[in-house]
């Protein structure tokens, strides 16, 4: 499920599962840089697909997963280390997002992960910042999707400020316009209705400033190439240019009768709504020009990708800044960090753990199980679990943040045993062990002494460990033995024995 720190591969891909399309890119990373050898794109409007009850429709899982199986044609062959598949807005809503996930990893042939609005921003603004040159300049980067419309301001390749708006092109369309009908009305009231979300950000976004306005989305690259085509900007989106393209589209009244050049007929059915979107940034936030990047939220998912594969992962800068915000006791979290990993190194064949996510997991949890003292210490694991599953932890999916937060909430005290149950997939197999092995650090050092543990030998069967210390260590730390007999009490109701000498 997760990328191994193995030689980069030939061959990276990533898949984008969006409200409105599904992109997937092959691309060879060469000399730092990203080379796409293959791009596929297919209009699916899974967010034109949820109902009433926000669920996804059969029809329109119909639709999703037979992209996925043409998609999965493609990359089947490629190990699961250089491939990347992410869900957002309408996956992120759907009651149903877990049944369809179950249909569209079978079908694909890779896991999917779900990721927060601004995890995704974040993975945008990487896209955009790659595909441009390097000037310095603090730059806006807007996105409209089909469920949401992401807004990053950022210089270089940081981003300093990131929001996800929960407006797009499908929903606004299907509120405002949807039998296609397009009036100065309706055109007002969906602008206003976009103007309304902008709210919350706009008077902060005019304080921070930026220099260059970029646009990186299907949406905002077809208004600028009818923009374009008609001949009324060569520089760029101007507020100008938008007016001529809104009296187009009323002059049309209807997306069936839209007929502009630049403007793909798949697009048309969502393109009212993208454009209301686009205007009421413009007059929120006052942008008088906006160009538009190549890159996006496929691009940087490559490149995020690359980067873990090169020991760059952002994940782990992440809990670094989370472990530091919440005054966690460095020392002691390397001293439980580095007893995980001993213990993992000892038992990883025996219980088929991935050895290299499995350290990541252990290591993160490690320096983040105690920040839920910040709150209070009666039942901090709790306080814990529960600041890491609703943070933005940048880098993390939604997936790993629950399984980080729940390696955290079951590190001490009664084991959460139903708290597993639901888990699917990769985590189902193999969190429940890493939590054995968390706890077990944790305990050998419920002291906080700063003096080594000894050599200790660990080995593992199914459901059990046995912990063989050196000499007669354990007899002359009678405190620490009492610790692994109620230890051992505790990991009996999750179905494991504990055994030590």
């Amino acid at each position: 499920m997760f990328p191994l720190r193995t030689p980069t591969p030939e061959n990276v891909a990533a898949v984008d599962l969006g409200s409105n399309s599904f992109h997937m890119i092959v691309c060879r990373y060469q000399d730092g840089k990203l080379n796409i050898v293959d791009r596929l794109r297919e209009m699916v409007r899974l967010a034109g697909g949820l109902d009433e009850n926000r669920d996804i429709t059969t029809a329109a899982q119909v639709r999703a997963l037979a992209c996925l199986e043409r998609f999965g044609q493609r990359l089947r062959h490629l190990p699961s280390a250089a491939v990347r598949v992410v869900g957002t807005n309408t996956l992120r809503s759907a009651r149903n997002a877990n049944e369809f996930l179950a249909a569209g990893e079978k079908a694909l042939g890779h896991p999917i992960e779900i990721i927060s609005g601004v995890e995704e921003a974040r993975l945008i603004y990487l896209g955009v910042a790659h595909s441009l040159a390097e000037d310095g300049k603090r730059r806006l980067v807007m996105d409209i999707g089909g469920g949401s419309t992401e807004f990053i301001i950022g210089e270089r390749f940081e981003p300093l400020h990131m929001e996800s708006l929960y407006m797009g092109c499908v929903s606004l369309s299907r509120k405002y316009f949807d039998d296609g009908t397009i009036t100065k009305k309706r055109m007002k009231r969906a602008v206003i209705g976009a103007g309304m979300e902008l709210e919350v950000i706009q008077d902060r976004y005019r304080q921070v400033g930026w220099e260059d306005a970029i646009g990186a989305s299907g949406t905002i690259r077809a208004v600028d190439a009818v923009i374009r085509a008609a001949g009324w900007s060569d520089q760029g989106i101007t507020p100008d240019a938008m007016a001529k393209l809104q009296t187009a589209l009323l002059e049309a009244g209807h997306v069936d009768k839209l007929n502009l050049t630049g403007l793909d007929p798949e697009r048309a059915p969502v393109f009212p709504g993208g454009v209301a979107v686009l205007k009421a940034a413009f007059e929120a936030l006052g942008i008088e020009r906006m160009s538009v990047a190549g890159g996006a939220l496929r691009e940087g998912l490559v490149y995020d990708l690359v980067g873990r594969i090169r020991h760059e992962d952002v994940r782990s800068r992440t809990v670094t800044a989370q472990a530091k915000r919440y005054h966690a006791d460095t020392a002691q979290a390397e001293r439980v960090a580095n007893t995980a990993h001993h213990c993992l190194a000892q038992v990883a064949e025996a219980w088929g753990l991935e050895a290299e996510v499995a350290a990541d997991f252990l290591d993160w949890a490690a320096r983040l199980h105690e920040i839920g003292i910040e709150i209070s210490h009666s039942k901090y694991q709790k306080h814990g679990a529960y600041i890491v599953e609703n943070a933005d932890l940048y880098g993390f999916s939604r997936q790993e943040q629950q399984a980080l937060a729940l390696l955290i909430r079951a590190h001490r005290r009664k084991f959460p045993v139903a708290l597993f149950k639901d888990l699917s997939g990769y985590w189902a197999q193999h969190l429940k062990p890493l939590a054995v092995l968390l706890r077990l650090a944790t305990t050998l050092h419920r002291s906080r002494s700063p003096q080594a543990l000894p050599d200790f030998k660990l080995s593992a069967r199914k459901k059990s460990l046995r912990i063989e210390f050196p000499g007669q260590w354990l007899d002359e730390h009678p405190l620490t033995q009492a610790d692994l007999e109620e230890e051992a009490d505790y990991l009996t109701a999750a179905g494991y024995t504990l055994e030590f000498t």
